[in-house]
């Protein structure tokens, strides 16, 4: 089956989209990567999507800002799905479904609620494909958090009887999946940590007002010092102290976050780069406390982990794997790409074999990692054009 899976994260910094050829059948392997594409947002766009997340919006223009975001949304993500069969050379006729995240905007699990936006009735009219979207709603719906889905992929995608592993995505949120050798889907581990590129990528924004939109290739943390003080006090967090399953976004650690550790920094005379190398430390030191304290808790034989095999833009800040080398010694680190799936393109990747489990009416998510009731078949069904 060939299925185009869409991705936007909660850095919102635009649009992942992989084709990929999956077994007709349950089986997950072997599986073919055709084709990845990037699709960049506008600093503009992104500014309005991360607004809107972040509630800082007047109450007069709130809806009328979702509406029109959900149909731009759409037609991007329609866009960025017909350049992709493109680059994989594949005619959108033979495609059997695109599967798309959407992009969040809010994710409240304490009320039972999620919202990804990105009209999956626009992509499914422009490139005639039966369109898979909304993931997250049911798992909610059955009793879990709406996340982590990712694990579902990793699983198949990385699993080996050889090692205990965790995969680690360094998106705007930090999240683990725990694969112990033994293989067991039941025994999969997953939730998210807490931030990753969210507040160091918010701060830098604000620190170059608007010219910098991530702290790239870790300039930034390598020129400033770590405040050991500040650190303490940002690792004393509620949630990073709450037991999985669980999740998190931009509500908690996301622009209005960012805004306020700015202020605060600004307020003590700190260097700004002494901010960056300090959120650094402590996306390290919180994504290491829940390897060697959560997980433990909720599997004894994560106490050994053989191999971290990390993906997501993070990935390429040298400066936090250097961090996170040192919050998980003994550990080796390597990338998604080192087994074959390129890092950006995972994320879109999972969604692809999320989406071909919905066609098939298979279960598409891990239950142990999301806190639902029982394993359902996540994804609401778009029909495309008749072919």
């Amino acid at each position: 089956m060939l299925v185009i899976g869409l991705m936007s994260g909660t850095s919102a910094d635009g649009i992942d989209a992989a084709v990929v050829e999956w077994p007709e059948a349950e089986e997950t392997r072997p599986f073919r990567l055709l084709a990845h594409v990037e699709t960049p947002f506008s600093p503009s766009l992104q500014s309005r999507i991360h607004a809107l997340a972040a509630g800082s919006l007047a109450g007069s223009t709130v809806l009328a800002t979702l509406a029109s975001l959900d149909v731009e949304l759409g037609e991007l993500f329609a866009a960025a799905a017909i350049e992709a069969a493109s680059e994989a050379e594949v005619s959108l006729q033979k495609i059997d479904a695109v599967a798309s995240h959407g992009q969040t905007v809010a994710h409240h699990p304490e009320l039972r609620a999620t919202l990804q936006i990105g009209d999956p009735s626009v992509i499914a009219e422009r490139t005639g494909c039966t369109t898979v979207a909304d993931f997250r709603s049911r798992d909610i719906a059955l009793g879990g958090q709406g996340a982590p889905l990712a694990p579902f992929f990793h699983l198949a995608a990385f699993s080996s009887a050889a090692e205990n592993r965790v995969v680690l995505n360094l998106g705007g949120i930090a999240n683990i999946t725990w694969l112990p050798s033994s293989q067991d889907p039941d025994a999969v581990l997953a939730f998210d940590t807490g931030p990753a590129n969210s507040l160091i990528d918010g701060v830098v924004s604000i620190l170059s007002e608007g010219r910098e939109r991530m702290d790239r290739d870790g300039e930034r943390a390598r020129r400033g010092t770590v405040d050991e003080a500040w650190l303490e006090v940002l690792l004393d967090d509620d949630y990073l102290q709450q037991t999985p399953p669980k999740s998190t976004g931009r509500e908690r650690y996301g622009a209005a976050a960012a805004a306020k550790l700015v202020d605060t920094s600004r307020d003590a005379g700190r260097n700004p780069d002494d901010l960056v190398a300090t959120l650094v430390a402590f996306t390290a030191q919180s994504i290491g406390a829940a390897c060697r304290e959560l997980l433990p808790r909720q599997d004894p034989a994560a106490k050994s982990i053989d191999r971290l095999i990390i993906g997501g833009g993070g990935a390429g800040n040298p400066a936090l794997l250097d961090a996170l080398s040192a919050a998980l010694p003994g550990v080796a680190i390597d990338r998604f790409d080192a087994h074959g799936v390129p890092a950006q393109a995972a994320e879109a990747m999972a969604f692809s074999l999320m989406g071909r489990n919905a066609l098939l009416g298979l279960p598409n998510h891990l239950p142990r990692c999301t806190g639902a009731s029982r394993a359902g078949v996540l994804g609401e069904i778009t029909p495309g054009k008749p072919k």
